[in-house]
């Protein structure tokens, strides 16, 4: 794991209480999913956020799914943060 990647993940578990190991597994399950389908992406969202142990209302969650499935997801921590915070 490269000092980047490191600090990521540092970061995560300060902020999110997960641990890395935790992200990997679930990087390691969706290393060849489709995130044009809805039931994918659903799923993983509900699993990140059962993960964090931070419940996300159905209007975020369907924001949330509807970003990626268009791949229209923000990829700057401000932007991510607003998009999360709504």
């Amino acid at each position: 794991m490269n000092n980047f990647q490191k600090g990521l993940f540092d970061k995560i578990q300060q902020n999110a209480n997960i641990n890395p190991n935790d992200v990997y597994k679930v990087a390691d399950s969706v290393k060849n999913a489709d995130f044009s389908d809805e039931k994918t992406v659903r799923r993983l969202v509900r699993q990140l956020s059962k993960l964090a142990d931070k419940p996300l209302s159905k209007g975020k969650e369907d924001k949330i799914v509807e970003s990626i499935i268009k791949n229209n997801m923000p990829m700057d921590t401000e932007s991510l943060n607003q998009l999360f915070n709504k």
